[in-house]
């Protein structure tokens, strides 16, 4: 009777053990049971719960993330704010503003890559002026299509540009033509926004004097200068790069003055005064070539006669120095 109350309880623990094992065999029978996808789904539900906290973490930093950009954003956005109205409230006029580049030929590599930047300097002051221009460059190719694909590629994407190998008359009436050129006895009053207006595409730095005008008579259009004279005193010459004559237009269209328009725009260093106020004159460097964008060199006719004054210099040390006649100096428009 003892031998027997002593093994019921292993036998119970047997029984136990042996309901265990069961179990275990059948969930493992389960899982083997179960196809490779859904295995796969059991796997990703798992991982996914694992995984719970660290997304918590993750969207945490994300979201702190994003709070840190819009505090970085936030002195910006004023400003940022009125170039997207600026442009929203810009209102395009019909004139046609040309810059010819058919003088490719006259040009060293040097000068072209010159004429290349201001023509990029005219095409962003275009993009944020209130009243752009239809602009256009003609005769496009040559060594100054080179430069531009090989130093400035995107400019195949510039936009509101039209670019055309042919020459200006060629695809233009000729009576809607207007050279701008400072040989011209035209002086311009006033815009016509059903004109196109056309700018010489070259720097010569003074070698080939005439040239625009010229080619105006040879074609039989019309031409003009702008009326700097009437407007601005100088104490270097006057000729004007391709973008300040550009700009200048721009800024007439949006003035309506040429006063306005010339001082808003002409460099400091040209020492530019308004008429009748020539006392103040010598503030600007006379050293500046006015082809130039930046300031990289003289003009040639001034370092000819820097190194003659040089030569002659003990000759001359006692005689009063001579300006130079304002009948040599001349711009581009």
């Amino acid at each position: 009777m003892a031998t027997n109350m002593a093994d019921t309880p292993a036998v119970q623990e047997s029984s136990r053990e042996s309901a265990n094992d069961e179990n275990e065999t059948a969930q493992t029978g389960e899982t083997e049971t179960l196809s490779k996808r859904q295995r796969k789904r059991l796997l990703k539900s798992q991982q996914w719960e694992e995984q719970r906290e660290l997304r918590k973490q993750k969207r945490k930093e994300r979201k702190q993330q994003r709070k840190l950009e819009r505090q970085a954003q936030a002195e910006d956005r004023v400003e940022w704010t009125g170039k997207k109205l600026l442009r929203r409230s810009a209102e395009p006029s019909s004139l046609r503003l040309v810059i010819d580049c058919s003088f490719d030929n006259l040009m060293v590599l040097k000068d072209v890559k010159k004429l290349h930047k201001q023509i990029q300097r005219s095409y962003a002051e275009n993009r944020r002026t209130l009243h752009p221009v239809q602009f256009y460059l003609t005769s496009h190719g040559g060594q100054l299509k080179q430069v531009m694909d090989e130093m400035n590629k995107g400019w195949v994407n510039w936009k509101d540009v039209h670019f055309k190998p042919d020459a200006f008359h060629e695809i233009m009436k000729k009576e809607d033509l207007v050279y701008l050129t400072s040989d011209s006895p035209n002086v311009l009053q006033e815009l016509d926004e059903a004109k196109a207006y056309v700018i010489g595409g070259l720097v010569d730095h003074n070698h080939h004097k005439g040239i625009t005008f010229n080619r105006a008579q040879e074609l039989g259009i019309a031409h003009a200068q702008l009326p700097l004279g009437s407007f601005v005193k100088m104490n270097s010459r006057k000729v004007l790069a391709v973008n300040h004559v550009f700009e200048i237009i721009l800024a007439f269209l949006e003035k309506r003055d040429w006063r306005e328009a010339f001082f808003t725009v002409l460099p400091q260093r040209k020492g530019a005064v308004p008429v009748g106020q020539e006392n103040k004159l010598g503030e600007g460097s006379d050293e500046e070539d006015s082809d130039e964008d930046s300031d990289t060199e003289q003009p040639i006719s001034e370092k000819r006669t820097d190194s003659k004054d040089q030569s002659e210099s003990k000759q001359e040390e006692h005689k009063p120095v001579l300006n130079q006649s304002d009948s040599s100096e001349r711009n581009t428009a």
